[in-house]
C-alpha cells in the first residue's frame, strides 16, 4: 500500500476525510488543505473517479528537511525518478510554499527539475522534457516553512474538472466546492432541492449526481498513474467498468426531484448543456424565473432550498443586492413554509437582509474570499400571503426611519411637481440613528451615508445603512436597479468632485424648465447642487439683457438658468476640463451656443486677479478650503473672501450684483471692511433655501454684495 496526499480547499479535510475512508482508504488523516492516507491501486483508481471534494491525489514519495535550496536539490536528487517513469515521458513541476530561504516558487520549482533531470542523466538516460501545458505528468512539490514533500500527482488536472461544465456564468463555483456545500447542508435525497438562482447548475448538478450515484471522475480523458510504469491496466479497467455501470444505471432509479431557476435565458440554457453533459439532464427541471417572484413549483411540497446568490460589486449594485436578498427572504418565508434553505454567501450583511435565523453555518472559501453558507428552518408561521400579481409585502425595516421617509415624501411630492422639479432631497439625517442623506432624480434615488460618529461600532453603523437601503427602496417603491449607494465623509477641498468611475452614466433632468444633465453614479457629487437651486432660480430671473460671470462654476448648471433667464453674455471659468465640458453639454441641452458663451479654464483665484472684463451680474460659489495642486496658493473662504471681494469689485458695473455664496458653516461677514471696500451685503440665506432642506439652515449661506450708494 502506497502512502497518498489528497488535496483540497481549506475547510474541507474533514468532509474528504470521511469520504475516502467510506470508498477504502485506510489510515485516514486530515492535514491542512488536505487528507494523509494509504491505499492499494485499486483503492486509489476508486477514490479518483468517485471523490467529490478532493482536486488531487499526490503519491507520496518522500518527506525531507528543506532548509535552503541544496536541501531541496538533494532531497529531490535522493528519488529513483527512473523507477517511476520513462525518461520519454514529458513533466512539470508544480511547487507550492516558500520559507525564509526559498522565497520563489518558480524557483523551487527550477531546483525540483533540475534534480530529476540529473537523476536520469547521472543514469545514462535521456533528459525527460518540460511540457507546462500538456504534460504526462505533474510532479508535486510542496514546502511548509522547513518541512518539504515531494511526490507524484496520479489526478493531472484539478479534479474539479468534472467535464461537464464548458463555460460558466459570472461568478463559477467551483465543482468541488458546489458539491461539499450540498453535503453540507442537510439535504437528504428523499427530498426535492430547489435552487432559486441557478446559474450554470453547478449545485443541482453535483446533487443530482450524488443521488443517482454518477462518478464524477468518469469524463476525464487522461490520468497521472496512466504515464507511471507501476499502472495497472487491467485492474484500472475493472474499477472504470464497474463504475461506469453503476453511473449510467443510475439517473434511471433515482427518484429525488430536482428545480433550477434563472432570470437569464441565457444562463439557463448554459445549464441545461452542462446537465446534459453530466448525464442528469432528466433529473433536473430548468425554469425561467426570477427569484423575487419566487413560488413553489408542483412536486415541491416541502424540500430543501440550496442558493448561491450573487454577493460581490462586480454582479451588481449593493442596493440591488440588498434587495436581493431582500425578496429572496420573503418568497421563502411565504412559499416554502416547512422546508429548509441553505444559503452560500461572501457578506454576512447580505444574509442578514434574508430576516431569517440561521440553525447552522459552514464556513468555505470561494476562491480568495471568506464565505459562508448558512442554513434556515423555514417556520410554518411564514409571511402574509401576498396579493395575486404582487410581490409578497415586507414588514417594514426600521419602521422610525420608515415612517419619517414616507411622511417627507408626503409633503414634498406634490410641492416638486408643483415646482416642476424632478430633483429633490427626501431625507437629510433627520433621525440620528440613520446618518444618510437621500436625493430623488426622476425615477431614482441616491443614498450618501455620512461618515458615522466614533463611538457608532462600524457593524452597527453598517447595519442601519442595510436598513436604510431596504426601507427606502420599499418606502419609494424605486426599482432597486435605479438606487445609488455612496459613502461620503468630511470632504476638503475640491474632494468633492472625486471621481468614483469611468463608465460615464449621464441622464437629463429638469429644474424650472432648464434642462440639466447629471451623473449619478460616477462622481461623488452628481453635477447638480440641490440646495443652491431658489439660488439658480434667483439668478435666472435677474439676468434677463446683463453680462453674466460664474466663477468656481462647476458643471455650469447657474450660467444655464442665467442663459434661460435672457443673459446677453455669459462667462463660465472653473480650474476643471471636465466640468467645463459638462457645462457647455448643458448649455447645448437647452440650446445656447454661441461665441457670446464663453467657456475659460483656469484657476479661479489667478484669473480673477488679471481679469479686466465687466460684468452686471456674478454669481461666485467658491470652495470652504482648498489645497489643489493646481492652485497656486491654499484658498480659505473665511480668510481670503474680502480679497475675492475686491478683485470682484473691479469686475462689477456701478449697478451690477454679485450673488455670493459658501457652505462655511458660521461664515461671518465683516461689514465694515465691506464697507471700507465700498461694498455693502445683504444676507438672503433664509430665501435661498428652499423647502427640503429647510431643516438644515447651516446648508450654506448666500449673500447679495453691490456697489454702496453714494
Amino acid at each position: 500500500m502506497n502512502q497518498y496526499l489528497a488535496i483540497t480547499s481549506r475547510g474541507l479535510e474533514n468532509l474528504l476525510a470521511e469520504e475516502l475512508e467510506q470508498l477504502g482508504a485506510s489510515n485516514v488523516k486530515a492535514v491542512n488543505a488536505g487528507v494523509r492516507f494509504r491505499a492499494d491501486e485499486k483503492t486509489l483508481y476508486t477514490c479518483c473517479l468517485w471523490s467529490r471534494t478532493a482536486s488531487r491525489f499526490i503519491l507520496v514519495l518522500s518527506e525531507f528537511d528543506v532548509r535552503d535550496d541544496m536541501d531541496l536539490y538533494l532531497g529531490a536528487s535522493a528519488i529513483n525518478w527512473p523507477q517511476y517513469f520513462s525518461e520519454r515521458k514529458r513533466i512539470a513541476v508544480d511547487f507550492n510554499g516558500t520559507n525564509r530561504e526559498i522565497r520563489n516558487s518558480q524557483y523551487g520549482a527550477l531546483k525540483v527539475k533540475d534534480a530529476i533531470v540529473d537523476r536520469f542523466v547521472k543514469a545514462d538516460l535521456d533528459r525527460p522534457s518540460i511540457d507546462r501545458e500538456q504534460p504526462d505528468l505533474r510532479i508535486h512539490m510542496r514546502l511548509s516553512r522547513e518541512n518539504g514533500l515531494l511526490g507524484i500527482d496520479m489526478v493531472g488536472s484539478g479534479l474539479h474538472q468534472r467535464g461537464y461544465r464548458t463555460e460558466a456564468g459570472a461568478a463559477p463555483l467551483r465543482e468541488t466546492n458546489a458539491a461539499a456545500l450540498v453535503m453540507k447542508s442537510g439535504w437528504t435525497f428523499d427530498q426535492p432541492l430547489l435552487d432559486p438562482m441557478c446559474g450554470s447548475g453547478t449545485l443541482l448538478i453535483e446533487a443530482a449526481m450524488m443521488a443517482a450515484q454518477v462518478a464524477p471522475g468518469l469524463k476525464r480523458k487522461r490520468w497521472g498513474f496512466e504515464s507511471l510504469k507501476s499502472f495497472d491496466r487491467e485492474k484500472w479497467m475493472e474499477v472504470h467498468s464497474e463504475v461506469t455501470f453503476k453511473s449510467k444505471k443510475g439517473p434511471s432509479k433515482c427518484e429525488t426531484r430536482f428545480f433550477g431557476f434563472d432570470n437569464d435565458a441565457r444562463v439557463l440554457e448554459t445549464a441545461k448543456s452542462n446537465a446534459r453533459r453530466a448525464g442528469v439532464f432528466d433529473l433536473i427541471q430548468f425554469e425561467l424565473s426570477d427569484a423575487a417572484t419566487l413560488s413553489k413549483p408542483e412536486g415541491f411540497e416541502t424540500g430543501h432550498v440550496i442558493c448561491n446568490p450573487p454577493y460581490g460589486e462586480r454582479l451588481g449594485t449593493t442596493p440591488g443586492l440588498i434587495a436581493l436578498y431582500t425578496q429572496l427572504g420573503v418568497q421563502l418565508k411565504t412559499e416554502f413554509k416547512g422546508s429548509v434553505a441553505s444559503i452560500y454567501s461572501g457578506s454576512d450583511e447580505l444574509l442578514s437582509c434574508l430576516r431569517m435565523r440561521a440553525e447552522s453555518n459552514y464556513k468555505l472559501r470561494n476562491g480568495a474570499l471568506d464565505c459562508v453558507m448558512k442554513t434556515y428552518q423555514i417556520t410554518a408561521r411564514g409571511e402574509v400571503a401576498p396579493v395575486e400579481g404582487q410581490k409578497a409585502p415586507v414588514s417594514d425595516v426600521a419602521p422610525e426611519f420608515s415612517n419619517r421617509l414616507r411622511k417627507n415624501i408626503k409633503k414634498l411630492e406634490k410641492w416638486a411637481k408643483q415646482q416642476g422639479l424632478e430633483c429633490y432631497r427626501l431625507y437629510d439625517a433627520d433621525l440620528p440613528d440613520y446618518n444618510v442623506a437621500i436625493d430623488r432624480y426622476k425615477d431614482h434615488i441616491v443614498i450618501q451615508e455620512y461618515a458615522a460618529p466614533k463611538e457608532i461600532p462600524e457593524e452597527t453603523a453598517r447595519r442601519r445603512l442595510l436598513d436604510v437601503v431596504r426601507a427606502a427602496i420599499t418606502v419609494t417603491g424605486v426599482n432597486a436597479n435605479n438606487v445609488i449607494l455612496k459613502t461620503r465623509e468630511k470632504q476638503k477641498g475640491t474632494n468633492q468632485y472625486q471621481k468614483l468611475g469611468e463608465a460615464k452614466r449621464f441622464m437629463e433632468v429638469q429644474e424650472y424648465g432648464v434642462k440639466l444633465e447629471v451623473n449619478l453614479q460616477d462622481y461623488l457629487d452628481t453635477g447638480l447642487f440641490l440646495d443652491h437651486r431658489y439660488t439658480r432660480k434667483l439668478l435666472g430671473e435677474k439676468a434677463a439683457g446683463k453680462d453674466f460671470l460664474n466663477l468656481f462654476a462647476y458643471t455650469g448648471t447657474a450660467t444655464v438658468h442665467a442663459a434661460v433667464g435672457g443673459a446677453r453674455s455669459t462667462t463660465t471659468v472653473d480650474m476643471s476640463k471636465t466640468y467645463l465640458a459638462w457645462a457647455e453639454r448643458n448649455m447645448k441641452l437647452n440650446g445656447k451656443v454661441g461665441r457670446q458663451h464663453q467657456f475659460i479654464q483656469s484657476d479661479c483665484l489667478k484669473w480673477l486677479s488679471m481679469a479686466d472684463g465687466q460684468y452686471d451680474l456674478i454669481f461666485i460659489d467658491p470652495p470652504t478650503f482648498s489645497n489643489s495642486k493646481r492652485m497656486e496658493d491654499t484658498f480659505d473662504v473665511q480668510r481670503d473672501y474680502l480679497k475675492l471681494m475686491t478683485d470682484l469689485k473691479r469686475l462689477l458695473r456701478p449697478l451690477g450684483e454679485i450673488v455670493f455664496s459658501n457652505n462655511k458653516r458660521n461664515f461671518k461677514m465683516d461689514f465694515d471692511a465691506l464697507n471700507e471696500l465700498g461694498l455693502f451685503a445683504r444676507n438672503i440665506t433664509d430665501r435661498s433655501i428652499p423647502l427640503d432642506f429647510e431643516r438644515n439652515k447651516h446648508i450654506h449661506n448666500c449673500w447679495i454684495v453691490t456697489h454702496k450708494e453714494g
